[in-house]
């Protein structure tokens, strides 16, 4: 017999029937039909909820990135103690949710969707970016403006470096490597803010 959820309940069952697909399967590895079995209601019950597999996924993106968005903010803390320190968080941030919601973070990075193409997935996605800017905005405004570079272009480096710590060592696509994420990404960061003169050579 076929659970009797409210209208609602099964929409979000069916985001963690997704979600247990995803860390099985991957983002792009299961059917709508899996999933409604996973969540042990027809088919048909899925389709008054998501009008396909990509639609499902593009919930579990957006969901994904409020709760990143939250994370960075947390991390983020208004600039506190120090701007350094402040922007130092939001990279660890990224690294702390890819360990803690890998399925979120495969559809939101890995399933190939475009956001701009799901609602709300745009705007969730920019509000946790916006974060990142943010941080990186009140960094750079101890250099000089003579050589300022956009903090949006800066931002946009952290999060790649991030992103690339995260899939080729938090997640093991790059083979194995004797220093943890963090202490990667800790570097990585460290050597591209010297390199801009935000930290001493010694430092």
């Amino acid at each position: 017999m076929k659970r009797g959820y409210h209208h609602g309940n099964l929409r979000q069952a069916l985001v963690e029937a997704a979600l247990d697909l995803i860390a099985e399967k991957g983002p792009q590895g299961f059917t709508l039909s899996e999933a409604a079995k996973a969540a042990d209601v027809t088919p048909a019950a899925v389709y008054r909820h998501f009008a396909g597999r990509d639609d499902l996924l593009a919930e579990v993106a957006r969901q994904g990135f409020d709760i990143f968005a939250a994370l960075l903010e947390y991390a983020y803390d208004e600039g506190r103690p120090s701007a350094l320190a402040a922007f130092e968080a939001t990279g660890r941030a990224y690294l702390a949710f890819a360990r803690k919601y890998p399925g979120h973070y495969q559809a939101m990075f890995e399933s190939g969707l475009q956001p701009g193409q799901h609602a709300g997935l745009a705007s969730v996605a920019a509000k946790a970016r916006g974060t990142m800017d943010r941080a990186a905005e009140t960094l750079v405004r101890g250099l000089p403006e003579s050589r300022r570079p956009p903090a949006s272009m800066i931002s946009a480096h952290v999060w790649a470096l991030s992103h690339g710590v995260v899939e080729l060592f938090l997640r093991g696509n790059g083979g194995p490597q004797p220093w943890p994420a963090e202490d990667l990404l800790e570097t990585g960061i460290g050597i591209y803010l010297r390199g801009l003169g935000l930290l001493s050579p010694d430092h």
